[in-house]
């Protein structure tokens, strides 16, 4: 009898972005392709939703930058291998990337890593750090951004032995359906958010820090008001302050100041993020760094609704600009705003055939499935 593939992920956090649902959902598909699946992690809102008989789930403070936490996590990961007998670790951030390093050297296991973001590497040693999710024997890149990304700057990392490839992330196609979510949904969403029927609503997702752009995205709006009026839209920020208390505080004057206070609204959380999709008329994405992926971007298109997204990172590779949704220069808040005019203006069947465009797009390349699929074929090359 074949012996069955093991997998172990480890992730400090498992929470809702990227990475975490991406760990998420390969944990699960590896169960239902016959794998054995484990998670190492410290916790997070998305634990609770692990399904404990198909995916063994373990707690360790692999979310600690503590050097001598890091050690100890390495020994206990190393016995854990041991124990269940894991082929194949994979890493998915920095500080539990090096635990893991020192795990498969000990127990000489496969090591995987996946590059989720560009990581900031202002000095030499920062790089250093950085530099332990290329010493894996498979590297994961995110997207052809983080591709390019890597080569160009962990190139002495790099070499013949490792296997190094994109995998692009992967949203859940049937969750983000348009089709699924009922109207009674939709109407005690937008009541409880306190939105007027028969203004447009523009929907701003992502936690409120400054490389998300929201400063940039107000001054926008300011110009929208200057063609359009005060009656045209609202905007609705979406997103929590994650202890940037001085950042959202800065954000709410600049509300005030450009007399924006009835128009737009600071929503922290919504429980179900395709209703937020759903009643909006227009997303917008507007980070002035680059995005690895563009979470947002692929969200909305398989709602079928316009995006509109800063032209730097992955979203030049989720969107197809004029097609898909549309692209403006990063940083250009001229720009972003004579874009949300010429959005808000289009004619209703523009906007329903680009949503017909938006989905086949992520369904076609961004699927779950894909890219759960993906992860699971280089598993088994490096596993026979």
């Amino acid at each position: 009898m074949p012996t069955k593939l093991k997998v172990l992920q480890v992730i400090p956090k498992l929470g809702y972005g990227g990475a975490e649902t991406g760990c998420y959902d390969i944990a699960h598909y590896l169960y239902e392709n016959d794998c054995k699946s484990y998670i190492i992690t410290s916790g997070g809102e998305l634990a609770k939703f692990v399904n404990k008989s198909k995916v063994k789930l373990i707690r360790l403070p692999v979310q600690s930058k503590n050097p001598l936490i890091m050690l100890v996590n390495a020994l206990i990961i190393s016995l854990i291998i041991l124990f269940f007998n894991i082929n194949i670790v994979h890493a998915r951030s920095r500080a539990p990337a090096w635990s893991c390093l020192l795990a498969t050297k000990i127990t000489r296991r496969k090591f995987v890593t996946t590059f989720h973001g560009t990581y900031n590497f202002k000095s030499k040693l920062k790089k250093f750090y950085n530099s332990v999710m290329v010493r894996s024997d498979l590297i994961i890149a995110g997207s052809n951004f983080i591709f390019s990304h890597i080569k160009e700057n962990y190139s002495d990392y790099l070499n013949s032995d490792k296997r190094f490839l994109v995998i692009f992330r992967g949203i859940n196609t049937d969750y983000f359906d348009p089709s699924t979510t009922l109207e009674s949904e939709e109407y005690n969403l937008f009541k409880s958010w306190q939105l007027e029927v028969g203004k447009k609503i523009i929907l701003f997702p992502g936690r409120l820090t400054p490389w998300k752009g929201q400063e940039m995205f107000l001054e926008s709006l300011n110009k929208v008001n200057t063609n359009l009026g005060h009656e045209a839209f609202i905007a609705v920020i979406l997103g929590s302050q994650q202890g940037r208390d001085l950042y959202k505080k800065k954000l709410i004057r600049l509300v005030e100041q450009y007399r924006l206070t009835n128009q737009v609204k600071f929503i922290e959380h919504c429980k179900k993020m395709p209703l937020a999709y759903k009643i909006c008329n227009l997303v917008v994405s507007a980070s002035i760094e680059p995005e690895a992926f563009g979470r947002v971007s692929v969200e909305a298109q398989s709602m079928q609704k316009p995006i509109l997204a800063s032209n730097i990172g992955g979203s030049n590779e989720t969107v197809i600009n004029d097609k898909t949704g549309f692209l403006y220069e990063a940083g250009n808040s001229e720009e972003m705003s004579k874009k949300i005019i010429e959005i808000l203006n289009l004619e209703e069947n523009t906007l329903k055939q680009m949503g017909v465009e938006g989905r086949k797009n992520v369904i076609n390349k961004f699927n779950v499935e894909k890219m759960c699929f993906s992860t699971y074929s280089e598993y088994k090359k490096l596993f026979n």
